[in-house]
Order: structure tokens, then sequence, then C-alpha cells
């Protein structure tokens, strides 16, 4: 007589994102059954096809539900195991009213906790970022660690102050007598995500490398870029469900910290002979920030100049065993996945 094994399912919200894609690939990979949440029947069909492409889907399943609404969240919490939170709007500017991220990206949130909690889910992991350890702290030229918070009263990226007030208001969740089961949470603050996109969507996370291959700046300023490979942070996302040791922690998911100058030499030394003209000179900062008043790519960036900091991944590198892969490989296969989905 045999025992049919059932393997774990977990639901993962935002599976039509850049970084909800990898997640459930991943996790299909590893064997779990997958719910994954959409808004759309377009966004479940696109998803799915775009999986189907890469592994097989029969552990795939799909719930609709919208951050700004409490309908279909207890409905795809239920039967799951765990829970990976990564669904949240990410513009590539900046919005004109704040509240079109805060309200998702934190109601959302606890939307989602809330559920989790009433279905008797163990552990949540949250998509957080790292911008809600550094932003408001432009200047300081440090090392930053998961103790370390954004200043509030000087961020300069309204998606960094909605994560930074999801992941402060999720804390404040289990920490609360309405978590009367005592879930666990873990937060993972990746850098920016970088690594080889699945589908012809263009998702923010692709700007740094698009803008590049594009030519669409006349130069480069001094400013450092932070990468995650998308591929090492889903890898951690995955862990967080069932390492002991993580529970109740923060961790910063970050490969390297490099000039940009430097990103723009490796896709230079990559793909100029397959005639993208990568930008590669230096602008001036007061250039940069004269051309800040009317490009808003480069007024993204303009208030991070000369800035030189550290992130510390210590805490993931030994409750993980984290090891992620070169940078240099992370933004080579990048670019090639945007050319060969016409991206670019």
């Amino acid at each position: 007589m045999t025992t049919s094994h059932i393997s774990p399912k977990v639901l993962v919200t935002g599976a039509s994102g850049f970084i909800g894609l990898h997640t459930v690939l991943h996790l299909l990979q590893c064997g779990y059954r997958v719910r994954a949440t959409v808004r759309t029947e377009a966004r479940k069909n696109k998803a799915r096809d775009t999986l189907t492409g890469h592994i097989h889907t029969g552990s795939l399943e799909f719930a609709h539900a919208d951050l700004l609404k409490d309908d279909g969240w207890q409905e795809a919490v239920h039967g799951c195991d765990s829970v990976i939170h990564t669904a949240a709007p990410y513009p590539i500017e900046n919005p004109k009213d704040d509240d079109e991220l805060i309200l998702p990206i934190r109601d959302g949130t606890l939307r989602v906790l809330r559920a989790a909690q009433a279905e008797g889910i163990h552990r949540v992991v949250l998509l957080s970022t790292s911008g809600a350890v550094i932003d408001g702290h432009q200047g300081e030229n440090r090392i930053f660690d998961e103790s370390d918070w954004t200043d509030m009263g000087k961020c300069h990226n309204t998606y960094h102050t909605a994560k930074t007030l999801s992941e402060r208001a999720a804390w404040d969740f289990i920490q609360s007598p309405e978590n009367h089961s005592n879930m666990e949470m873990v937060a993972i603050n990746p850098s920016s995500v970088f690594g080889p996109v699945l589908d012809d969507h263009r998702h923010t996370s692709v700007e740094w490398i698009r803008t590049l291959l594009r030519a669409e700046v006349p130069g480069l300023p001094r400013i450092l870029v932070i990468l995650v490979d998308v591929r090492d942070l889903v890898d951690i996302l995955a862990k967080a469900m069932t390492v002991p040791g993580a529970a109740g922690k923060r961790f910063i998911c970050h490969t390297a910290e490099i000039p940009l100058p430097e990103l723009a030499d490796i896709l230079h030394k990559n793909f100029s002979q397959r005639g993208y003209r990568i930008p590669t000179r230096v602008l001036p900062d007061i250039l940069v920030r004269f051309i800040a008043l009317s490009n808003p790519k480069v007024k993204a960036v303009a208030y991070g100049l000369n800035w030189n900091f550290r992130l510390s991944t210590d805490r993931a590198r030994s409750v993980f065993g984290w090891q992620p892969r070169p940078y240099q490989q992370t933004i080579v296969e990048m670019a090639e996945s945007l050319i060969e989905h016409g991206l670019v």
C-alpha cells in the first residue's frame, strides 16, 4: 500500500508582475502547488501562456483579487499553506496623487494579512523593498542594514513611501492582538530587481537597462545602481516560507552596488557591436540637475548624485546560506531577454 504525498500549496499575489511570474515559475520548479492572484482574466491568460512556455502548469491555478477590494482574498487564501505577497503597483514615475500607490500597497497588504490570519496560515512572506531601508538618507555614506528604515520626511520616491508604510503596517498587525493565532511574517527587502524577463510586458524593473540600450539619456550621472537578480530573489522568497530562523525578521536581498558608468560599460562591451549605442559619457553634476528639470527619468535619480553607500547582506547569507550570482551575468542576461522580447 502506498501513500500519496500532496505537496504544499502556496498563494502568490501579483502573479502577472515581473517578480510574481518568476516566483510562480520557481515554486513550480520546486514542486509546489501554486495559486496565483491576478486582477483580470486577460492578466490570467497572459501569465498562464508565459509560464506554459517554461514549465508544465498542471499544478497552477488562478484566483481573481484586487488590492483595493476585500472581495476575493478569503477565497484566494483558502486551502493554502503559505502566502508570498508580491502584488503592488510599481509605476515608472511618481503619481500626481500619492494615494494611487499608498492605498493599494498599504491597505492591500493588510487585506492579504487578515485573510491569511483568518485561514490559519502559519507564515506570510512579504516582498518589501530596500527603498524602505535607505530612502531619505541620501548623502549618508555608510553601510545600511535591516535595522535602518526610510526617513519618511525626506523620502523622494512615492513607491518607497508606500512600501515603507505597508511594511510598517504589516509588522504592526503581526505584533497586535488581532493576530491571535501568532501568524509569522518575514519581510524581504530587495534592491533594484534585474534579470531576464519572461514576457514582452514593459515592467518598471527593466527601465535601467532599456533606457541605456535605447540611448534615451544623453549621458550618465554619478550615481550608484543597486541590484539583485530576480532568480536569486525568488530563491530567498521560497526559502523564507520554511526556514525557522527567518520568522519575524527583515532581510536585505542585494547583489551589488555599482557606479552607473560601470553598468553602461558592461552593456557597451557586450552590445555595441550589435548596433546598440550605449551612452558612456559621464555628465557633470550641474548638467544632470539641469536635465532633471525636464527629464523625469533623470529627475528620479538626481537626488542620489555622489551618494556612496553599501547594503549589508550578512543576515541573508547567514540565515539562508545565500550566494547570489555575479552581477555582470545578471545585467547581460537581462539585456539579452529585452532584445529577445522586442522591448528595445
